[in-house]
Order: C-alpha cells, then structure tokens, then sequence
C-alpha cells in the first residue's frame, strides 16, 4: 500500500455524528494515522451531550479491508492497547455509551466486520463480501469477533467462518445475526440515517440506560443486569425528560427531550 494514510471524517447531523473511514483508493484499509482519529471520533460521540447516536461508514465502494497490515506490524508485536481514557472503537476497552448504527457495503472483511459487532445495528448493502480471515495471515482476530461472532452467531456458526477465514455474502451475515438488514446498494448509509433518527426521537438518557443494561447483561450476567434495572429507572425518574415524556403523552404529541 501507498504511504497514504488515509482520515476518518465527522459530520453532525442535529444529534446524530457521522463517522466515515476515508481511504477509499485503498479499500478503506485501516492505517494508525485512521485509528488515532477514529478513536477520537467514537470518543467525541461519548462525551458531547449533543450527540446521541453514531453512524459508522465507509466512503467508497468498500466499507474496510480491515487493517493495512504492514503499517501494524510495530503494535502488534508490542501488544499495544489504550489506557482507557478514550474509547475503543471495538469496545474491548472502555465502550461508547451512545448508540452506533453502522453501514457496510462491499469489502467488510476483518477489523470491519468488528467494527460492525462492536456497535449495535448493522445495515448491509446486498453486495457486502465478509470474512475473518487472520489464520490465513498467521494471526488470530483480536478486535473481538472471537468473541462477539459467537455471542451473535452461536458457537458452529462462528466457529464454521472463523476457523475457514471463508468470505459469506450478506444472507449468511443476515442468518446468522451480524447484519439486522439488507438494502440494494446505494441505499445502506440512508437507512443508517434513518434508524439513528429513529433512535434519537427517544429520551436520550433512556436510551443509554437501555444500552447499558442490556451489555451489563452480557458482559456482567443475569443477577447484575436485574439489580441495577430499579435504581436505574428511579435516576431516570429524576430528569426533566420523564416530565416532557409523560406530558406529550398525555397531550398526544412528539416528545421534545432534551437530554436531562
């Protein structure tokens, strides 16, 4: 590959971020100079109190053919990780409270494809090629979909893509629950678009509690995800967007939630 890095671009859209991979000469492949700023990205998602979803991309034909090797090699043998001061991306570190709809298109092959688990809606055009293929470069998927294509796809099915590094269309993706739809290609950042409106119509703080509890569950299990729901709902009972949502309710309008 070129000696070009590549950037990841913001866009805001009222309180939704958009957060595009652009190299799009190279697939999208995944440089540190991109990791440096997409962690800054999916960071400034976290914080801004007017940001309530994110909407990962990729510009071009491809969303990500996964890292550029070679511009790695440094980091991988060292092991490197963050000091969880900002967010990771692949949520193995400190996670993004915020929801993340992400739309893939084409080339989604390794770190994109957990790009994508690490998120929480996935969008697929109609003619996304996937595949996990580290063994066949002599490594082993450390972003997480050792991890997360079981939690999503069940054991044979994450083992069957996992340990043939295969390439699957998006119907298998759909299948066996990486992809939640399929649109024609062209359509896939729209509908990203769309689902992240939708979800930033609810009570943010809401939103982000449900968020939470639901990877508590996963990640902590059924006793802690049970006892943190009632005291959760009762800070949530303490925000003005209780009263706002009680009274578009009974006024039967749109709710206008602020965020607090």
């Amino acid at each position: 590959m070129s000696n070009e890095e590549g950037s990841i671009t913001t866009e805001v859209r009222g309180h939704i971020l958009l957060i595009g991979l652009n190299r799009p000469k190279k697939y999208n492949g995944y440089t540190p100079t991109m990791a440096k700023q997409l962690v800054a990205a999916y960071t400034r998602l976290d914080e801004d109190n007017d940001l309530w979803v994110g909407v990962l991309f990729g510009h071009g034909d491809h969303f990500t053919a996964g890292l550029d090797l070679p511009k790695w090699t440094d980091s991988m043998e060292q092991g490197a990780s963050g000091d969880g001061s900002h967010i990771d991306p692949v949520g193995l570190g400190r996670a993004c409270r915020k929801p993340i709809v992400t739309a893939v298109q084409g080339i989604t092959y390794t770190l994109g494809i957990e790009l994508a688990l690490a998120g929480d809606i996935v969008i697929a055009a109609d003619n996304c090629r996937f595949s996990q293929l580290e063994p066949k470069r002599g490594i082993h998927a450390t972003g997480g979909a050792t991890i997360r294509f079981v939690e999503r796809g069940g054991w044979g099915n994450a083992m069957y893509h996992l340990l043939t590094s295969d390439e699957f269309d998006a119907d298998e993706a759909k299948r066996i629950g990486l992809v939640q739809e399929i649109v024609p290609l062209g359509q896939q950042l729209e509908r990203a678009i769309e689902i992240a409106e939708v979800i930033a119509t609810g009570a943010p703080l809401a939103v982000q509690a449900t968020k939470a509890s639901s990877r508590r569950f996963v990640e902590e299990g059924f006793e802690a995800a049970v006892a943190a729901l009632k005291p959760t709902q009762k800070a949530l009972f303490d925000t003005e967007d209780v009263d706002e949502g009680v009274q578009s309710f009974k006024e039967r309008r749109a709710a206008q939630f602020k965020g607090r």
